[in-house]
């Protein structure tokens, strides 16, 4: 395994725990801001622009087939900041469930798709990736409390509203999601464990939304990728054109790439514990845009290999 550090530079600061990175063609990269409840975009100056108000906790966001932008919404988190460090602590005061939402880059205007699947509430919506067909995959986290952990799942949904599906569960903390370079494997980072997951995307009668599911002892139907040892926790991911998988490793602070067959392959070292999400940009999809979360921060930096182009 290869040890590397991030080099690269700040492109914006003063970011209320930024996430869910999304490199747009004008150059420019849209992050919500889970501490402020937005949606914001940073010009390639660092210049920060609302683009709308989002409530709660805007968590992991894409750009779908449309031209809008849609939105995990976790349901908001409560904070602590100390020496300019900031972290989540648990479910904000008027926490009362998660959501997804659809945002038009244009107007600003947010309208909510989902809030529960089958009449079970969504607890807390991570992170959202697109597939070729027009629908996407999201992680629901779950939700955290002093006493009591909601696990989380993986669902499957339409953009028009008009379906919604519980398609892993139970999964404990997942987060990150992507799909393989031709589609057919579904990625799930799991934070508190450290795993990473895959599911086969299963397309039975031309119907949507179906993974494939090993049987016990896997806890969540999954396959195991790989697991980091120690103390460490996994956020987001993103995947490269060849077929690695690039995930947000925090306490250690930064990204660890891994190869479809499991192998951990490098190590990339960011300037902080907080490194969250990875998004891929640029002509050349060789620029990775990270979130140093902690530190409100969104960097850049130039990638080995180029990321995968996203459905959308």
């Amino acid at each position: 395994m290869e040890h590397l550090k991030l080099q690269g530079e700040v492109l914006a600061s003063g970011l209320e725990f930024p996430e869910g990175p999304v490199a747009m063609p004008d150059g420019s990269v849209l992050v919500v801001e889970i501490a402020a409840g937005r949606l914001t975009r940073v010009l390639p100056d660092g210049e920060l622009r609302k683009v709308a108000d989002l409530g709660g906790g805007p968590n992991g966001a894409a750009l779908g087939p449309d031209g809008h932008v849609y939105v995990c919404n976790n349901g908001g988190f409560s904070w602590r900041t100390d020496a300019g460090f900031t972290r989540p602590t648990g479910p904000a005061a008027g926490y009362a469930g998660g959501g997804i939402q659809r945002v038009d880059l244009g107007t600003g205007a947010v309208q909510t798709l989902y809030t529960h699947c089958d009449g079970v509430p969504l607890h807390g919506p991570n992170d959202i990736v697109f597939d070729a067909h027009g629908g996407f995959w999201f992680t629901d986290f779950g939700k955290t409390f002093e006493d009591r952990i909601l696990r989380g799942a993986v669902y499957y949904a339409r953009t028009d509203g008009s379906f919604i599906r519980r398609a892993a569960h139970p999964v404990l903390t997942p987060n990150g999601v992507g799909l393989s370079p031709d589609g057919s494997v579904l990625y799930v980072t799991e934070t508190e464990t450290s795993r990473l997951w895959s599911y086969p995307v299963l397309d039975a009668g031309g119907e949507r939304g179906q993974l494939g599911s090993e049987p016990w002892p896997s806890p969540n139907g999954g396959r195991l990728v790989h697991g980091l040892p120690g103390f460490q926790r996994f956020d987001s991911l993103a995947l490269e054109e060849g077929g690695n998988i690039c995930v947000a490793t925090l306490v250690r602070g930064g990204i660890s790439v891994f190869s479809p067959g499991g192998e951990l392959l490098e190590f990339h070292e960011a300037p902080e514990g907080y490194c969250t999400n990875i998004c891929f940009g640029g002509a050349d999809r060789r620029s990775a845009f990270i979130t140093l979360s902690g530190r409100g921060q969104l960097f850049a930096a130039r990638w080995p290999r180029a990321g995968l182009a996203l459905n959308g």
